[in-house]
């Protein structure tokens, strides 16, 4: 008998803890609510000579903007976006739910991804320009995602936290402490 009372007082305290995880509720968001308007102006608004480049050909570098064609008055605006860290800091501490694709940046002995950059659109840090820091998210969990392809589109839920992350594939402006992801569909 006291030991159905005492499951049955434990069962009572913690089934509300277990529940209050399971309401948190996250704010859809997309990604340009991110970047101030500031960095999203320039970057709608790239070089002209940028359209002149073919994707892949020796010239889809950024080595093109740095040391490239000076008459264009976009050029300098363009670059200091594609490296923004400034962050919308009103999202720090906010719970999101966001799409995105994984890049990998660490994995653990069952090959689940551990740590890894979420990004807007795939192929983001193989492809020029890489998007800007402040429109990459940084993870780092013990969970662990399967990822079967790096083409697999994901739902990411979780809570932001402003900070910058560098990694040879990139700099992130945005962590998330992950709390769920699932396929985006």
């Amino acid at each position: 008998m006291c030991k159905k009372w005492l499951v049955a007082v434990v069962f009572c305290l913690i089934l509300p803890f277990a529940n209050a995880q399971n309401d948190t509720e996250y704010e859809e968001i997309e990604w340009i609510v991110l970047m101030p308007d500031d960095d999203l102006a320039a970057l709608m608004n790239p070089p002209s000579y940028i359209d002149d480049v073919m994707e892949g050909s020796p010239a889809d570098s950024l080595d093109l903007l740095h040391g490239g064609i000076e008459e264009d008055p976009r050029t300098a605006p363009y670059l200091k976006a594609l490296g923004s860290t400034t962050v919308i800091e009103e999202y720090n501490g906010r719970n999101i739910r966001i799409p995105g694709f994984i890049v990998p940046l660490s994995s653990d002995d069952d090959q689940n991804i551990t740590e890894f950059f979420i990004v807007p659109y795939f192929g983001a840090c193989l492809h020029l320009p890489p998007p800007p820091p402040n429109q990459m998210l940084h993870v780092k969990t013990d969970k662990g995602v399967q990822l079967k392809s790096l083409e697999d589109a994901f739902w990411f839920e979780g809570t932001v936290k402003v900070e910058t992350t560098n990694s040879m594939l990139g700099t992130a402006a945005y962590g998330l402490e992950l709390a769920n992801w699932m396929p985006y569909e």
